[in-house]
């Protein structure tokens, strides 16, 4: 075999051959060919595993069939072996000795349903609907539990509503049977390219208190139309027992969280959404669980050993919580039935998977560099792990086809985002994680004046071809208290004395700037898809910091502060309206869904770029001081959507920075004061027939498309 890099190259444009091994991502980059054993391995593992799963729980019938769990465990309608009509409840727990369903219906009485156990350690009792005890909806239940270690009163697995006490604490778990929810609206078509909207229910008010799902749906999914997304990313939605967590140490898997309202509150926000043309997200946590016993799955059997492993390898040393054995079959009947249920009982659209480095990688990928594919193929894989994913996506793809599924995974794992029949791990896009780095790393480290624009432009296109990839400039983890947003690492302090129009501020003015050319330059080169935690597009100046000890329980820093970004007399208004400009960049030009941007010009010297995207021309003047007048820059001759462009047309600016409507200068205007119009002059340049000439001021960009 040749080791010439040209001859290694695949042709891009064909599609990867479906091969029966799981070798077909080779195809697509050739370097994985040393892989190739471990290729075929692990695809096989994965065939193994899934016949096996399907044989044990759903012999002769689908994998979408055993993740019906949800419909056989926890609280379900049916009949008695005498045709009495009532509720069943069931749970596994294998290592327990005694189960006894308690709750308001029976006055937590401990003798009155005992449940019964088969050979596989799943108890059930029957409540008949004609009985002396029959369950109410939104009642309180518990199942006490005694095993060898002692007894304690759980929450069922797979219950669907727990409720706190005022103060957080008494965790009880509700019988949630309502009537059937009437859906009013369809699911929108699924999006070329994801323009998402990262969210947290319980912050997004300005009010310093937790906002609910009813609150968000009337006052957030509007603002976030107007924004021009088109999906909402919702963070925090499975049941968890501390606010502080951000929703990632889940205790009840298949319950919305009661802070923010009831199952069919979070319908209706779905509902509503859906109605305005919104895909909702829900940030999937299946990477770990809470280590809490009164409220979690933490020792519910008695074992430490029932949905996590056992000893050591069961605690996450980062994050003190547990780790499923993703190589149990209940385990993965729960897990996969999760992704169910939340497809078709909340009509949801897809998820951002959590925390998958810390799956797939039996040290959590803490540390590690992942400097090589070996790194990838070695004995520090879980198996497993990479198995359920695989699982994971495939479910989802058999019960909702139109799924968008997102990997939060730092490691560049290949085939992370290639089907499971190419021998990739079944995601549609990977979260391009290492751009919000290298951001903050830059503006910690460099002035604007020594940034290269050849390593810039390079970090934001380097990604893993033809796989989909999220890029987002920042996230909730860089507005989180410790850290900074890009907007206060920019302007820091000035940003409480000078965002007026009547206080003028050259710092504030270099920051508008910056922020400006950051996104737009992360939207157009970083990926196949975008992603903003809510605020950060108007440049939001304050951190978050959840009520906890340390800020005697303040909600100072846990809201959003809508009102500076609707101030005309603020210039956060300026940074939303060109996050809104830049939305409808995309939405006009499918600019995201468009091929990766092409590089035309690179000045190290004047700090310049200029890239080719979707037929668009990127300009960007990244010097601090000097503008370009008369910059030549190449055209196509083709106009945005493939069309060819009359002979002599002009160009003209669709995007600018420095427009005064986004708080620039407004130092580019035509005839009139209106938009320039720019003659084409047969002078081959930038590898096109055609050019222009533009003038294009300091610290700003313009995006160039065809006159119409």
């Amino acid at each position: 075999m040749t080791t010439s890099g040209a001859s290694l190259q695949p042709d891009r444009s064909l599609p990867p051959r479906r091969l029966a091994d799981g070798t077909a991502l080779i195809d697509l980059d050739p370097w994985l060919e040393p892989q190739r054993p471990a290729l075929q391995r692990r695809h096989q593992l994965f065939l193994e595993a899934r016949r096996a799963l399907v044989d044990a729980l759903a012999p002769g019938r689908s994998l979408a069939e055993v993740a019906r769990g949800h419909e056989l465990f926890g609280f379900t309608r049916g009949h008695d072996a005498g045709g009495r009509s009532g509720v069943w409840y069931r749970e596994w727990a294998p290592g327990a000795t005694r189960l006894a369903l308690v709750g308001d219906f029976n006055f937590w009485d401990r003798h009155t349903h005992v449940l019964t156990r088969d050979d596989f350690g799943v108890w059930s009792v029957f409540v008949p609907d004609d009985g002396p005890s029959k369950l109410v909806h939104d009642s309180r239940v518990k199942v006490h539990v005694v095993h060898a270690s002692g007894a304690a009163d759980r929450i069922p697995a797979y219950v669907r509503r727990v409720t706190f006490d005022a103060d957080g604490t008494n965790a009880a778990g509700r019988f949630w049977m309502p009537p059937a929810f009437e859906w009013r609206s369809p699911r929108p078509a699924r999006p070329d390219a994801p323009r998402i909207y990262e969210a947290h229910t319980g912050m997004s008010l300005e009010e310093p208190r937790v906002a609910t799902f009813d609150e968000f749906r009337r006052l957030l999914l509007p603002r976030v139309v107007r924004a021009g997304y088109n999906a909402v990313q919702l963070m925090a939605v499975q049941e968890h027992p501390y606010y502080g967590s951000f929703g990632y140490h889940v205790s009840n898997f298949f319950a919305v969280s009661s802070r923010f309202g009831t199952p069919d509150d979070f319908k209706r926000l779905v509902d509503d959404a859906h109605a305005q043309g919104l895909a909702i997200y829900l940030d999937l946590v299946h990477s770990h669980s809470v280590k809490n016993t009164v409220e979690g799955l933490n020792g519910f059997d008695g074992t430490d050993f029932q949905y996590f492993h056992a000893g050591a390898r069961g605690q996450h040393p980062a994050w003190d919580s547990l780790l499923f054995d993703y190589s149990k079959a209940e385990v993965l009947r729960f897990l996969l039935s999760n992704v169910r249920y939340w497809l078709e009982e909340y009509n949801l659209d897809g998820f951002r998977f959590d925390g998958v480095t810390s799956m797939l990688y039996l040290d959590h990928g803490l540390g590690r560099a992942f400097s090589s594919y070996d790194d990838y193929f070695n004995q520090n894989v879980d198996d497993d792990a990479l198995i359920y994913l695989k699982l994971a996506n495939q479910v989802a793809r058999e019960v909702h086809p139109g799924v968008v599924t997102i990997s939060e995974d730092m490691s560049g794992m290949p085939g992370m985002a290639r089907p499971v029949d190419e021998g990739g791990v079944g995601f549609d896009f990977r979260l391009a994680m290492g751009i919000p780095d290298y951001w903050i790393k830059v503006l910690k480290e460099r002035r604007d004046e020594d940034w290269s624009m050849g390593e810039l432009f390079h970090t934001l296109t380097n990604r893993r071809s033809r796989e989909a990839h999220i890029a987002y400039a920042e996230s909730h983890d860089q507005a989180l208290v410790g850290d900074k947003t890009i907007a206060f690492w920019l302007m820091d302090a000035l940003m409480y004395t000078h965002m007026s129009t009547t206080t003028p501020s050259l710092g504030v003015d270099r920051g508008i700037a910056l922020h400006k050319l950051i996104r737009l330059l992360t939207f157009t080169l970083g990926g196949e898809g975008w992603l903003n935690f809510m605020g950060n597009e108007f440049g939001h100046p304050e951190w978050i910091d959840f009520p906890r000890e340390g800020n005697a329980y303040s909600f100072q820093y846990c809201r959003r502060q809508w009102s500076l970004a609707d101030n005309p007399l603020l210039r956060y208004r300026d940074l939303g309206a060109f996050d809104r400009a830049l939305m409808e960049l995309d939405r006009r030009f499918r600019l995201l869904a468009a091929a990766p941007a092409r590089l035309m010009q690179a000045d190290e010297l004047g700090k310049c770029l200029v890239y080719e995207r979707a037929n668009l021309v990127f300009a960007v003047n990244l010097n601090p001081t000097h503008s370009r007048t008369d910059w030549r820059v190449g055209v196509p001759s083709q106009a945005p959507g493939a069309s060819p462009l009359p002979g002599g047309m002009p160009f003209t600016i669709a995007l600018n920075t420095d427009d005064s409507a986004f708080g620039g200068h407004g130092l580019v205007r035509g005839e009139g004061g209106g938009t320039p119009r720019f003659p084409v002059q047969p002078v081959a340049w930038d590898g096109f027939a055609h050019s222009v000439q533009i003038y294009v001021p300091a610290r700003s960009a313009q995006v160039l498309i065809p006159a119409r």
